[in-house]
């Protein structure tokens, strides 16, 4: 569920329920999930230590995308906060899948709370590969992944599991910025168990306006074999650049890299966290590793994720 500025403080508390596993209705076991044996049997340490960033241009600096000369990058004189490796958290981690080629690529993103417990939240330009029928080439998702572990195993993709807006793949990643944010639905990992259920998830918010503070951003460089950390805010940006138009949360963090494209932007909540924003967005989420930005989290979030939620039929490029 979604929650909105006026949702009240006792609302928030019940929604809390989200972060307890759920048991069965009929109180039956799971059943252990073969799909997922195999997924993880391949994403061995070597393969998941050596894949590359999905996101090769973010933060790869000014020429990988044109921009005007004053904009995507820190200001003069402006503190940077510094981020820190750390082991991570359980509601966040990161997707591991082979390109086309092969070659093993990443990118970051966080269990949402939802009906189903099986949701995670990244970028759209992430996602985009994977709607509809699209080939899933290994694709699955690992939370709190470190030094070559899955704690909680691999959660695969479901077939036509993936949500990113159609606006997004009609305008492409630069023109349709404002809608770089998708879902992906998840089967059981290899003991049967849903993603929220072995993990907890993070409240989705909606519509709470460009200025947060403290926001905590959490992020997976490519290659790396701990996530990244940093504590900072978030400010309005309105771009001044025709390719990516739109407005976005703006927020400044040193070391983001490749690879951190989807990974969260959490703000406390009263049962733990809560995302206003994934890496993202303008620019693809910044041309510059000090500064980051986030597609707004307003309507067209909420459509997606309630078609994530109820099983509607997914967005797809046009043919």
């Amino acid at each position: 569920m979604i929650i909105r500025p006026a949702a009240t403080f006792a609302a928030a508390l019940l929604l809390g329920a989200g972060l307890a596993p759920a048991a069965f209705a009929d109180g039956t076991p799971a059943a252990p999930n073969p799909v997922a044996a195999e997924l993880g049997a391949y994403w061995t340490a070597a393969r998941m230590t050596a894949a590359l960033p999905g996101d090769p241009g973010r933060g790869a600096g000014a020429g990988a995308h044109a921009a005007s000369p004053a904009v995507d990058g820190p200001r003069p004189g402006e503190h940077i906060p510094p981020s820190r490796s750390f082991d991570g958290i359980p509601q966040a981690g990161t997707f591991f899948w082979t390109d086309a080629s092969g070659t093993g690529r990443t990118c970051s993103g966080s269990v949402v709370r939802s009906p189903g417990h099986n949701l995670v939240l990244s970028a759209g330009h992430c996602l985009k590969g994977y709607s509809g029928t699209s080939p899933k080439r290994h694709l699955g998702f690992v939370p709190q992944y470190h030094d070559g572990l899955k704690p909680f195993g691999i959660f695969p993709i479901k077939s036509n599991g993936v949500y990113v807006s159609q606006r997004y793949y009609d305008l492409g990643e630069h023109a349709g910025a404002e809608y770089d944010f998708g879902f992906a639905v998840t089967e059981p990992n290899q003991n049967g168990t849903r993603l929220q259920d072995a993990t907890g998830g993070v409240q989705l918010l909606t519509g709470t306006g460009y200025l947060h503070a403290p926001v905590r951003m959490i992020g997976y460089p490519g290659g790396a074999q701990k996530p990244l950390e940093c504590w900072s805010f978030t400010t309005k940006w309105a771009s001044d650049d025709p390719a990516d138009p739109g407005t976005f949360p703006r927020i400044a963090c040193d070391a983001f890299v490749g690879g951190t494209s989807g990974g969260p932007m959490l703000v406390p909540w009263p049962d733990g966290w809560a995302v206003i924003g994934v890496i993202g967005g303008y620019h693809t989420g910044g041309n510059t590793p000090q500064i980051s930005y986030s597609a707004y989290f307003g309507a067209a979030t909420e459509a997606l994720y309630d078609a994530a939620t109820t099983g509607a039929p997914p967005a797809r490029p046009a043919s």
